[in-house]
């Protein structure tokens, strides 16, 4: 390779580290960026003597026996879609990766023969003689919060409305069912 091959080389280098470093100095000519005199968010915290703050009440909890009398048994049979990949809903149904949920209100918990429940669940059905409206209503929600070390891997229901659909549906999966609460 000759000396003049080399030259250019090493002008076309420089040319593009000259052309890089210009096209830099001319966009901060361009774009003057702002600098905070203070940097940060204030965040302003109300103190117990200002008139001004409100505290928030809470969200008034619906009791499940006010949600169960305007809940839906066909529309929870939809809710119930989630549930199928894991349970049976059917009469003599099989256990799968769950327990089969035919007569499930007022049974007692971890009570089907031949499924292999987690330590947590036997512990819960130890200490509660079935499962209740209050109860399915609450492990519908978080079956983690409510059985610490439960098996069961599903998120929950977050919607009231939805888990009140899926016990009136889970409630006319029985040959007598329960009578709704009264309370």
């Amino acid at each position: 390779m000759d000396s003049f091959t080399l030259n250019k080389i090493a002008g076309a280098i420089l040319m593009v580290l000259i052309l890089t470093m210009g096209v830099g100095i001319v966009s901060d000519i361009i774009f003057h960026p702002t600098i905070p005199g203070k940097p940060g968010y204030e965040i302003v915290v109300a103190s117990a003597e200002d008139s001004t703050s409100e505290v928030q009440p809470e969200p008034d909890v619906v009791p499940i026996s006010e949600l169960l009398l305007a809940a839906s048994a066909s529309e929870g049979e939809k809710v119930a879609k989630k549930c199928a990949a894991c349970h049976t809903f059917d009469d003599g149904g099989a256990n799968k990766v769950g327990p089969a949920l035919w007569d499930v209100v007022g049974r007692k918990p971890g009570g089907v023969d031949g499924f292999g429940y987690s330590a947590a669940m036997n512990e819960y059905g130890a200490a509660n003689a079935e499962w209740t409206y209050e109860g399915l209503e609450s492990f519908l929600a978080s079956p983690k919060k409510y059985i610490p070390g439960t098996s069961m891997g599903f998120a929950g229901l977050r919607k009231p409305e939805e888990r009140a659909n899926m016990i009136a549906y889970m409630r006319e999966l029985s040959a007598s069912p329960k009578p709704l609460p009264t309370e």
